[in-house]
């Protein structure tokens, strides 16, 4: 494309709370990219996503964050009549999992078309073996892939412990892990250098989170940075099989998120041992959850504890942040301090 492109989502960044706290619209995950990532790799050109206070050049061609970009809509671009029936549009934070099966399926395609996959080893067993790829790098033996409900896509460097079961559509990030005995449905994102472990179904972790123990994640989108200790579950449907409402934070309202909705929970999150998650809850960025009982459905950010809700100390929250950092060698930047300042503040 000629021109320069930039996303924006001036608009729409209030309605995916938590995670748009602490990222843009465009760098959040659905599938096996990011939306940012998707329109890079479509376009094969660099995009600028745009600031809150920023405008784009006269010469560009901005479209809203949200937007998940397909070949045929990129395609229809450059025949100067956008088809927007080629694509989604994240409305409200729910979208992700929602969608994570139709997008999981096209960053397949995306991704290895024209591309020849690492061989599978001989200690798998494998169904469809045609819809799985493997980067190279990436370590799988003794393990069972199910891929003739969708594509498999194992990332670089990723590793899937011994008596694991798979079954797709499914995709391992770069750098991450699927703990032995793991029991994964589609459709499910492991983000790139999160651990994996226990019962996952229609889930996506971002990226450097931890779900490494037995217990059960379904309908689900946690975001980087977080730990789910051991034991950790959340209800995915209601008793009454009934609508699920969602407390949407921007319209300070519940809202109906369809019949299925398990636990939305921002960046640097995170429970202890044996937490138990309603139906729809929402976690908000940076809580330490903790304590008897089931945590109410709505988790403010810098939440500390269960039942009083008090305040996360701001200092300790970076201490403990820094800590989680280190088990996957990084550091906590002076970038994320400033962000995590200014929500600190709004709680």
């Amino acid at each position: 494309m000629n021109k320069p492109v930039f996303l924006s989502d001036k608009e729409v960044a209030a309605h995916l709370f938590p995670f748009s706290q602490t990222r843009p619209v465009a760098d959040i995950r659905i599938g096996i990219l990011t939306i940012r990532q998707k329109w890079e790799k479509l376009l094969q050109q660099p995009v600028t996503v745009l600031k809150p206070d920023e405008e784009a050049p006269a010469n560009a061609i901005v479209f809203a964050a949200n937007i998940i970009p397909t070949a045929a809509f990129i395609q229809s671009i450059f025949n100067n009549e956008p088809d927007y029936t080629s694509v989604k549009v994240l409305q409200y934070p729910w979208h992700i999992f929602q969608w994570n099966d139709w997008a999981l399926r096209e960053d397949f395609q995306l991704l290895t078309q024209g591309r020849y996959s690492e061989p599978i080893p001989e200690s798998v067993q494998v169904i469809n073996s045609n819809q799985v790829f493997i980067e190279p790098g990436a370590v799988l033996h003794h393990c069972m892939l199910n891929a003739s409900t969708g594509p498999i896509y194992i990332g670089p460097n990723a590793e899937i412990m011994e008596g694991s079961f798979i079954r797709g559509p499914f995709a391992l990030g770069e750098g991450a892990l699927v703990k032995m005995g793991a029991k994964i449905y589609g459709a499910t994102t492991i983000g790139p250098y999160s651990l994996a472990g226990g019962e996952i179904k229609n889930s996506i972790l971002f990226g450097y989170s931890n779900k490494a123990h037995d217990g059960y994640l379904g309908d689900s989108v946690i975001g980087e940075w977080c730990n789910l200790g051991a034991g950790t579950s959340n209800s995915n449907i209601k008793n009454t099989a009934s609508e699920v409402n969602i407390w949407h934070y921007h319209s300070r309202e519940y809202m109906r998120a369809g019949i299925k909705c398990g636990l939305l929970m921002g960046d640097y999150s995170r429970a202890a041992i044996n937490t138990s998650f309603n139906t729809g809850t929402v976690v908000g960025i940076c809580a330490n959850i903790f304590g008897e009982g089931m945590p109410p459905k709505f988790i403010p950010s810098f939440t500390w504890g269960n039942k009083g809700l008090s305040l996360y100390e701001f200092e300790k929250a970076l201490k403990d942040i820094a800590n989680w950092k280190k088990l996957k060698n990084q550091v906590l930047t002076e970038a994320e301090i400033t962000q995590l300042k200014h929500i600190f503040g709004q709680s």
